[in-house]
Formats: structure tokens, C-alpha cells, sequence
């Protein structure tokens, strides 16, 4: 006997999606959690020369790549991306509210890092 999943599309933010608090801030931290990690596999680093870079301790590197994100202020993650020569930029703007989008109604605003 087959049971009949039911799909539901998720708003872009699963922090939204499931009900958490700050949703939008642990979201950016996210993002830019992973923009370090894409950073360091990109340019090879390992925590120690990270953390010779960005004056990160190589506990906090470590914390970062486990998503252990709550010691982080999104002004941390961004000083440690500007310390491996990363610009981040954040791109703002209105989105229609729709049924679907999570409980926040939005889907979330795009952030790149780039060297």
C-alpha cells in the first residue's frame, strides 16, 4: 500500500518554513556561512590559514563549518569574508506575498559574496 506524500513548495528560507524566530537573520547568516566555506574550498584554505587571514580563531572557522552559527553576529561573518578578499553584497527589494511562501509571506532578498 502507497501512501500519497503531499509536495509543498518552500519559501526560499527554511528557517521561515519551519517557524523559528529571526528567520531573516539566521537566514543571512547562513548564506554566508556558506559563501566561507565555498571560499575555502575554492582557494584550498584550511581553518589555520583562515584564521592567520581573518584574525577568526580556528574554533570559530570550526563552529562556522559545523553551522554552529548562534556566536555570530552577520558583521562577524562578514568581516571574516572580507579578510579573504570576498565583497558581500546584499540586494533588498519587495516580493509579492503569496499563499505558500512560509510563514513570513516573503520569499528572501539574494546575497553574493565576490572577490
Amino acid at each position: 500500500m502507497s501512501k500519497k506524500l503531499e509536495v509543498v513548495r518552500g519559501s526560499g528560507n527554511a528557517f521561515a518554513d519551519v517557524g523559528l524566530p529571526n528567520t531573516d537573520g539566521e537566514f543571512i547568516k547562513a548564506q554566508l556561512a556558506a559563501e566561507l566555506i565555498r571560499t575555502m574550498r575554492q582557494k584550498k584554505l584550511t581553518a589555520v590559514a583562515v584564521s592567520k587571514l581573518t584574525g577568526a580563531t580556528e574554533a570559530d572557522i570550526s563552529r562556522i563549518r559545523s553551522a554552529e552559527l548562534s556566536r555570530f553576529s552577520i558583521d562577524r561573518l562578514v568581516r571574516i569574508l572580507n579578510g579573504l578578499d570576498q565583497h558581500v553584497r546584499v540586494t533588498v527589494g519587495p516580493s509579492p506575498r503569496k499563499a505558500g511562501r512560509g510563514t513570513t509571506g516573503r520569499k528572501p532578498g539574494a546575497m553574493h559574496a565576490h572577490p
